[in-house]
């Protein structure tokens, strides 16, 4: 299969493009390397360098497709709030040029990365798929609109697709940016002997999920069962606190306590998602949070 992943050379993209050349498939990179990076990826791999709503720049030379994992994104909320009419040129035009080059390509499989983020300041956790979302940021409320948008070219242009809603992710390679990337802030700081700093009073919780269980969500059933909406999460919440407090011990380190700020504009205050939906259709997220994290330190630690 040839599989086309935007923002391939980024964070989740990266891990995607391993997961496929695991299946022995042909993955084809399209992203502008603004956040991603060659070094992300494995040797070999064919990358176009361009903007994803850049059709003309890069639909040709790929000529065909079995599937389109669009993955390219603004992803940082703050920035989102700060920036909305960016966050909606990047994260709404981007995905309706990822379902015209779908459409074009003949691919049999899309899949949109989502966000937890459309659900919005819900108490009714765990989250389920069947939800109003009520987004509490721009950038939530410019998934959402590219959900919708999927939904179109599923029903008026038949292209196949699925939809998966992202918890936090974390692990490897990710930058400190982010829904996710409070693991990463604070696995930098640890590995720095830096102070951090908590936005907020830290009780607010997150649901997270590690990369490489996402990469794989990517692949799941790929082309076999499209055309729904699906959570990629635990089903478990941890405070902000308990996450220092976790990666604190990991590494039996002594650094002092953390300070506070006030809490991110368009931040939610508890998350927590339900997977049975998911688990029906076949994927569970499998790593354990301590697991997950000991591979986020290692790699943060090789690096830096």
């Amino acid at each position: 299969m040839r599989i086309v992943i935007t923002g391939g050379a980024g964070f989740i993209g990266s891990h995607v493009v391993e997961k496929v050349l695991e299946r022995g498939w042909e993955p084809i990179v399209v992203d502008d390397l603004s956040a991603g990076s060659v070094q992300n990826l494995p040797e070999g791999v064919f990358l176009l360098k361009a903007d994803v709503r850049d059709l003309d720049q890069w639909v040709p030379a790929v000529g065909s497709a079995d599937a389109v994992i669009h993955l390219a994104a603004q992803i940082n909320v703050a920035v989102s709030e700060k920036e909305p009419m960016r966050d909606t040129a990047i994260n709404v035009l981007g995905t309706v040029a990822a379902l015209e080059a779908a459409r074009h390509l003949g691919a049999r499989a899309f899949r949109l990365a989502s966000s937890a983020a459309v659900y919005g300041d819900n108490p009714r956790l765990p989250l389920r798929e069947e939800e109003i979302p009520a987004p509490f940021s721009h950038y939530g409320l410019n998934k959402w609109i590219a959900e919708q948008y999927v939904d179109y070219y599923r029903r008026v242009h038949q292209v196949p697709a699925t939809i998966l809603r992202l918890a936090n992710v974390y692990g490897p390679r990710q930058r400190t940016q982010g829904e996710g990337g409070v693991v990463a802030i604070f696995t930098e700081a640890l590995v720095r002997g830096q102070p951090i700093q908590i936005d907020g009073d830290g009780q607010q919780t997150r649901d997270f999920v590690f990369v490489g269980d996402v990469a794989e969500a990517f692949l799941h059933r790929l082309g076999e069962a499209e055309g729904d909406v699906y959570n990629v999460a635990t089903a478990r919440e941890v405070t902000i606190n308990q996450l220092w407090e976790r990666l604190r011990q990991l590494k039996n380190d002594r650094s002092p306590a953390p300070r506070y700020g006030p809490p991110r504009a368009g931040d939610i205050r508890f998350s927590r998602l339900a997977t049975e939906k998911a688990g029906a259709w076949g994927f569970w997220a499998k790593t354990p949070l301590d697991e997950g994290l000991s591979r986020t330190w290692e790699d943060f630690r090789h690096r830096n």
